[in-house]
């Protein structure tokens, strides 16, 4: 065993005879200062019984979770998880990311369902991320899942995986998928110098009773009885078209494009509590765009999705001008009509 590692292992301690009691998951903290020091194996982790890719948690610390919104990654799914430690609480943040105890781990699961019209059935999980919050910050680290889906291999450099599915409209989809390197995963968890969660905030896990339940099992320090924010499920056609179409900005745009983010000197903030028009592009010209803005002048000229940058990044698949700059190579279709049509109706 390493003397610098500095992670979780759980040892099983299992009965040989049916009428003992059932087996019992103990969590050790050891040493890590490197992502080279982390396990090799996903399994080494502990995390889920076997098989591996039915993702089902081990011990009553490490639970799944929802979000209201989220983010595009190619049409992937996600299966979520927290494991917290031993006795550890969220404390709550009603504007940014929940403040998670030290030792947490947060492990996100990216898979493709081989029939989008058949979410539960067979399914292709692609890769694992998990942000593990060390003493001196957050650090992440990438599995790939092998093509048997017995086991995942930890990845220090991106990755491009052939995989398909079939669309809800039964058309096969082929594409390569994009495994993140190390170095990639900093880039969009950026948050003032830091790296960070980004999807588990208050207004995101607001759904269903979910903090609420959190509460009720102590895992969250918070009042129940708190109006908790929320973001809308911009899928939700029962929402209204701005607040769709600000959160779909938020969740796709704004973990760079804000105060605190890498792309801060854009002077383009796109989380949805913004209420300045200008910070938010409309009738904005480009600081530092580049052939990024496709010979447009502005970010958001309303009425004309046309003649808008932010259109047309979002659009792009093309290097230099493409937006999100990562974790895609495709176009969100649905997302892009639905930015446009926020557009298009702004006076």
């Amino acid at each position: 065993m390493r003397t610098i590692a500095f992670i979780w292992i759980a040892t099983l301690i299992a009965c040989a005879q049916p009428e003992k009691k059932q087996p019992v998951i103990q969590q050790v903290s050891l040493g890590v200062k490197e992502a080279s020091d982390y396990p090799k194996q996903l399994s080494e982790w502990n995390f889920f019984k076997e098989p591996m890719k039915e993702l089902i948690p081990k011990g009553d610390r490490m639970f799944p979770y929802e979000i209201n919104a989220a983010l595009f990654s190619d049409y992937a799914f996600k299966a979520r998880f927290i494991q917290l430690p031993a006795q550890g609480k969220i404390e709550y943040h009603d504007t940014e990311v929940l403040n998670f105890p030290k030792q947490t781990i947060l492990i996100k699961n990216f898979f493709y369902p081989l029939d989008f019209n058949q979410p539960e059935g067979e399914r292709r999980i692609m890769e694992t991320r998990l942000l593990i919050h060390e003493a001196k910050g957050w650090k992440a680290i990438v599995y790939q899942w092998n093509e048997e889906q017995t086991g995942a291999k930890r990845v220090l450099l991106g990755k491009k995986v052939p995989v398909e599915w079939k669309d809800k409209n039964a058309t096969l989809q082929r594409i390569k998928y994009h495994i993140p390197s190390q170095p990639q995963c900093k880039s969009c968890h950026d948050l003032g110098g830091e790296l960070m969660p980004i999807g588990p905030s208050a207004r995101q896990l607001n759904r269903e009773g979910q903090l609420s339940e959190w509460i009720s099992k102590g895992w969250l320090k918070a009042d129940a009885n708190a109006a908790f924010p929320t973001l809308v499920d911009y899928e939700d056609t029962s929402e209204s078209l701005d607040l769709r179409a600000r959160a779909w900005l938020e969740v796709n745009c704004a973990h760079c494009h804000r105060r605190e983010g890498p792309a801060k000197n854009s002077g383009l903030y796109l989380l949805a509590s913004q209420t300045d028009p200008y910070r938010l592009g409309v009738n904005k010209p480009p600081i530092a765009a580049g052939k990024g803005s496709g010979g447009l002048k502005y970010s958001i000229v309303p009425g004309s999705p046309d003649q808008s940058i932010l259109v047309h990044r979002i659009t792009s698949l093309e290097p230099g001008e493409m937006m999100p700059e990562l974790g895609r190579s495709l176009t969100h279709q649905e997302g892009i009509q639905l930015i446009r049509d926020w557009v298009l109706e702004m006076e």
